[in-house]
């Protein structure tokens, strides 16, 4: 299989990268975190988000939206990546709909897709639990009640939670709080009497919520899928966006050593450019290679996803664990070569160091995504 783009996935690069350059460039991210702004992100900016088709990339045309798939969702988040654009991509335009699409009722499809296509409706994930992501350990119950259920639990980590319009809540109806099956999603409105939303700012400013459900009631009709069969569902929701997150890392990796290949080039000590020592020189093609491989990986992942490979999981944690290695390499890089200066806030390499690092943790760090392939082969 050849691992390049084709011509409309160039565009769709091209387009991306010409936008967040624009629109939301790293200055806006100081600017967002200084200001602390009570949002997070700019919703002009996601207005025209979705007017650029790339809040509906995943929705299909049928729905109002652009239908690319996930290889231009992955473009798109790469760029989002070298930016550190703040914006309500992943959670909503690729962990929001890839849900409704797997899972979601002909009702619910046609009611929240093209509302997410037109950047109208936001939604968040609230599935994680312990301190460290496991998806399976599901405390949160869903009990019988009138035409419904009752929701009670707690959930922490989710992504964007604070300004969400749906969540999409994982709770078991029956099951051990470690086992698949059993887990049952449901559609819940953030406005819901008895749910609790605690806004939480990460270290790279990101948010995440703390979620408190308390007797919240939902309808049978808020069921997503199959009572009880949830978690096949969840699964692809999470490796969608792990593939997501290892793009949105791959930029991030990309733009630190661009960055610090210039400082390179300017830098002087002792009369001549640092990048002329031969030490950097071997650091500097040594990170070159590993962000390569990650790029490798992570656009096999996507193609997966889009051609519903059976493997697509097992490429997705493969491309999370690399694009998060050749990230957290990135950016220490990036902070090293450039001296003592590169611990300070005046220079934003910094940024990049923060947000890989969230985002290494964001669905499962290497060690869970190289015990998740360990499972999945066999070991």
């Amino acid at each position: 299989m050849a691992l390049v783009l084709n011509d409309d996935q160039k565009m769709i690069r091209d387009s991306a990268d010409g936008f967040f350059k624009a629109e939301a460039p790293v200055a806006e991210h100081r600017r967002l975190r200084d200001s602390k702004d009570e949002t997070g992100f700019n919703r002009e900016t996601w207005a025209k988000m979705a007017e650029m088709g790339f809040a509906g990339v995943l929705v299909p045309e049928a729905h109002g939206g652009a239908g690319f798939g996930h290889v231009a969702a992955g473009l798109i988040m790469e760029a989002i990546g070298r930016n550190l654009s703040a914006a309500p991509m992943l959670s909503t335009a690729i962990l929001g709909t890839t849900a409704l699409v797997a899972g979601g009722s002909p009702e619910q499809q046609a009611k929240y897709l093209p509302l997410i296509a037109e950047g109208k409706r936001l939604f968040a994930l609230a599935a994680d639990e312990a301190a460290r992501h496991a998806p399976a350990h599901i405390k949160t119950t869903a009990t019988p009640s009138g035409n419904g259920f009752k929701l009670n639990g707690a959930k922490g980590f989710v992504l964007d939670g604070h300004v969400a319009d749906t969540l999409v809540v994982a709770a078991r109806t029956r099951g051990a709080e470690n086992e698949p099956d059993g887990i049952t999603l449901f559609l819940v409105d953030a406005k819901s009497a008895g749910l609790g939303i605690t806004r939480r700012s990460m270290v790279d400013s990101r948010n995440a919520a703390s979620i408190s459900l308390d007797d919240v009631q939902v309808d049978g009709a808020d069921v997503l899928g199959e009572v009880g069969k949830g978690f096949a569902i969840l699964e692809k929701v999470l490796d969608a966006g792990r593939a997501a997150l290892a793009a949105e890392m791959l930029g991030v990796s990309t733009e630190s050593f661009t960055r610090t290949v210039d400082y390179l080039k300017q830098r002087e000590q002792f009369g001549q450019k640092i990048g002329s020592f031969q030490s950097l020189q071997h650091r500097a093609a040594h990170l070159f290679c590993e962000v390569e491989l990650a790029r490798s990986t992570t656009l096999r992942a996507l193609v997966a996803l889009d051609s519903g490979d059976e493997r697509a999981s097992l490429f997705a944690s493969l491309a999370k664990a690399k694009s998060g290695e050749a990230a957290k390499l990135a950016t220490n890089e990036g902070v090293q070569m450039h001296g003592g200066i590169g611990m300070t806030d005046d220079i934003d390499i910094g940024f990049f160091m923060k947000r890989a690092r969230a985002a290494q943790e964001t669905f499962g760090d290497i060690a869970f995504q190289g015990d998740r392939l360990a499972r999945m082969l066999g070991y």
